[in-house]
């Protein structure tokens, strides 16, 4: 994920903390200090560290679960609002989906629960003041993991519970009809967040909303492409009308094809592979090196390639791991085509106008019959 800095590799998934993360720190810091002074700063600053080790606790329990059913995990990413996993693939039944979902919640209760054992027993609201401090950041922790596991139980994606209700949805009605409906209850619940936080002025709501709603589209727009893709190869997807760069040409060579052309990723054959320019590396370049540096020098990294038999939803989770261009090889590994997020969105398009002509014609066939 953009503007994030990895802290630590555990199991072969990074962590990841976002530089938003960093900033309601220091907000809640210097918030903390104009109030109550050094120690109150110091004391809150504590309890959100504690609490996103929890935050973490709680995506390695999707993340283990996600492992017993073959799964991935890449990296996590720490945001404001919460932890990110990123998948390597969606688990291929609804009930596995189930199982990784309740994980998460299942973990912070299980740290409520010990947290309160450790007190010997949860204090009332009265008490809680009476604690020492020590005492009091426990019952806070506890308070906590308990509203996060309540919290990411509701029934909005792209909460746990959202993700839960999409399970149940796509036992019945298929994944991708399951994920449109949970998506549109997480916007409309993103739209409430939004409305109270507006009402009680509370800016951290706001934020949560803006995501859950994003996050919402997001996850409904890939699920209608991987409906779309479902069955077809890499090579029924890709575009094969694409530049190709030399290595050793100026930097002039890909401005030029830049004005000539809609393409946005360049592949380019390199001693050992090929490699990708991008046009964010292109404009780059240009402004720092000039129009003579060779492409060679400025090339943004390896193609990530699949072959032209492999299913299509292969190259798609490439482009969701970051790849901004993913390359079609064939059997002898000549690069023959490319699939970009562009070509996938007209992908898409195309599938919903030929839905649209279909549902009018059948309309029409029922009129005419009526």
């Amino acid at each position: 994920m953009r503007w994030s800095i990895p802290l630590a590799t555990i199991g072969g998934t990074a962590v990841r903390l976002h530089l938003t993360f960093l900033m309601l720190l220091a907000w809640i810091g210097i918030a903390a200090w104009l109030n109550a002074g050094p120690g109150a700063a110091v004391g809150s600053l504590l309890f959100m560290a504690l609490l996103f080790l929890c935050v973490v606790l709680h995506e390695f329990g999707h993340i283990a679960v996600a492992r017993r059913f073959g799964i991935r995990t890449p990296d996590v990413t720490l945001l404001p609002i919460g932890g990110v996993s990123s998948l390597e693939r969606m688990p291929d039944k609804p009930w596995q989906e189930l199982l990784m979902a309740l994980a998460g919640p299942a973990v912070n209760l299980v740290i409520a629960a010990a947290l309160v054992l450790g007190l010997g027993g949860m204090p009332g609201i009265e008490a809680l003041g009476s604690l020492d401090r020590s005492q009091g950041l426990i019952a806070q922790l506890a308070i906590a993991n308990l509203s996060l596991a309540i919290f990411n139980l509701l029934p909005a994606f792209p909460m746990d519970g959202g993700r839960v209700l999409r399970a149940l949805l796509a036992t019945r009605l298929g994944h991708a009809r399951g994920t449109r409906i949970a998506a549109s209850i997480g916007e409309g619940a993103a739209i409430l967040f939004g409305f109270v936080g507006l009402v009680a002025g509370h800016p951290l709501l706001l934020f949560i909303a803006l995501f859950v709603y994003i996050a919402a589209a997001a996850e409904s727009g890939a699920a209608m492409m991987r409906d779309t893709i479902a069955g077809r190869t890499a090579g029924d997807v890709m575009i094969t009308a694409f530049v190709r760069l030399s290595p050793e040409s100026p930097l002039s060579t890909a401005a030029d094809a830049l004005l000539r052309t809609s393409q946005r990723e360049f592949p380019l054959a390199g001693a050992a592979g090929w490699q990708v320019l991008t046009r964010e590396t292109i404009i780059a370049a240009l402004a720092q090196r000039g129009e003579e540096a060779r492409l060679v020098e400025v090339a943004g990294g390896d193609l990530a390639c699949v072959n032209t038999r492999d299913p299509a939803e292969a190259a798609m989770r490439l482009l969701e791991g970051g790849a901004p261009a993913v390359g079609v090889v064939d059997s002898a590994g000549a690069l023959i085509g490319m699939v970009t997020w562009e070509n996938l969105s007209e992908q898409l398009l195309i599938a919903q106008a030929a839905a649209k002509r279909r549902g009018a014609t059948d309309r029409q066939n029922r009129a005419a019959h009526a």
